[in-house]
């Protein structure tokens, strides 16, 4: 037997050993070798982190080789961003590698990024639905799409029913109605609760310092800042310490399991991020999305997002208040972006109402006696 088959057949009993030994196959994830500002090493701890402590991942380095790194294995590119990301997306369509965690990525629109972090209240794992990439263009179809996707990751990662919540950011009431009628429908979908005592599944920043859920749904742009201020809260700011990064992509039709970290995660978010990727891999997560999708189109998925898609407005109806009294009760949970056309449903009623800013949210002000009316004329109309 030759030197190099004796070198293939050990190499090839070791993976099995080693295989066998944290429980199953390890899982090959990529990780970009350079553009962190931390330095390249930091990229590469991380990588050694992740393959000394966790069983099911095997990271892949892709870029220049690091002195002092022989340990992990390399897909050798020359130093510049351009070889190293054509390396990684030649990797992932060759089989290579089954995944990537990366620190940019050309995502097409549709697709994005489902982090995760650790609320410090109780020490809890919580999702961020979602951190980079774009769900959709609009607003309210990106958020519905978001809280899907989610679901889908939290499934991946072993959580059999998990709690949804809504951040309280513009249309979060939109969003939040729009779940509520698909589940009505069929769609199966567990609502977690404020920790604050009126409850709801519609969070404040209590909540996610709580970890009241374990999928916090938001805009990918509050995701993006929510996810820097949980990992470097304790650092300054220059150093993300904690978390699993800014999660792997999920889109519609899309099979790639890419995850990002940003230039400023240190090897601890890095580590993590190897194992996060590796886990919904070894999950199926493009499977979980799509059938995740299947079930919320079932539901109805398309009518609520056409509901939720922004309409060409007509010349608007100049709609005159009625006299006024006094505002002595409130109602709340409308959008702030619909606040003021729901205050002009209860003018043409004959209901003098105001609207205004409350401790949680956008509320309606009016006369305690117009409270069950207006309510119920707000229901009709779809903002409540």
């Amino acid at each position: 037997m030759s030197d190099a088959i004796k070198k293939l057949v050990g190499s090839a009993l070791a993976e099995i050993i080693d295989a066998a030994k944290s429980g199953g196959p390890k899982v090959r994830v990529g990780l970009m070798a350079a553009g962190s500002e931390l330095g390249p090493e930091e990229l590469a701890k991380g990588a050694r982190m992740a393959q000394e402590t966790y069983g099911n991942v095997k990271p892949v380095m892709i870029g220049p080789r690091i002195p002092g790194f022989e340990d992990l294995d390399w897909i050798e590119t020359p130093d510049n961003e351009a070889d190293i990301s054509s390396a990684l997306e030649t990797a992932l369509k060759d089989g290579s590698i089954a995944g990537a965690v990366a620190l940019h990525f050309p995502f097409p629109l549709g697709v994005a990024t489902i982090g995760r972090v650790m609320t410090p209240g109780k020490g809890k794992p919580m999702i961020l639905a979602s951190t980079t990439g774009t769900a959709a263009t609009n607003r309210g179809e990106a958020m519905l799409r978001n809280a899907i996707y989610g679901v889908a990751v939290a499934k991946a990662m072993g959580i059999k029913e998990p709690t949804v919540g809504i951040l309280n950011v513009d249309t979060a009431q939109p969003v939040f109605r729009a779940l509520t009628r698909l589940k009505e429908k069929g769609y199966h979908l567990t609502f977690g609760a404020s920790v604050r005592q009126d409850g709801g599944a519609v969070l404040r920043g209590n909540d996610i310092l709580a970890g009241a859920v374990d999928v916090c749904v938001t805009d990918t742009l509050t995701g993006n800042v929510l996810m820097k201020m949980f990992s470097s809260a304790n650092t300054g700011g220059s150093y993300e310490a904690t978390g699993w990064g800014y999660g792997p992509s999920c889109g519609e039709g899309w099979k790639d399991v890419v995850s990002i970290i940003s230039r400023a995660s240190g090897a601890p978010v890095i580590a993590n991020a190897l194992y996060y990727t590796a886990s919904v891999i070894a999950s199926d997560l493009s499977d979980k999305v799509a059938k995740e999708l299947a079930a919320a189109k079932k539901a109805g998925l398309e009518a609520e997002i056409e509901a939720l898609t922004p309409k060409m407005e007509a010349a608007e109806e100049v709609v005159k208040a009625p006299p006024a009294e006094p505002t002595d009760d409130e109602i709340p949970g409308i959008d702030v972006l619909e606040v003021d056309n729901a205050v002009k449903v209860l003018w043409k009623a004959g209901i003098y109402a105001e609207s205004a800013m409350g401790c949680t949210g956008p509320v309606i002000k009016m006369s305690a006696k117009n409270i069950a009316k207006a309510t119920e004329l707000l229901k009709e109309n779809g903002y409540l």
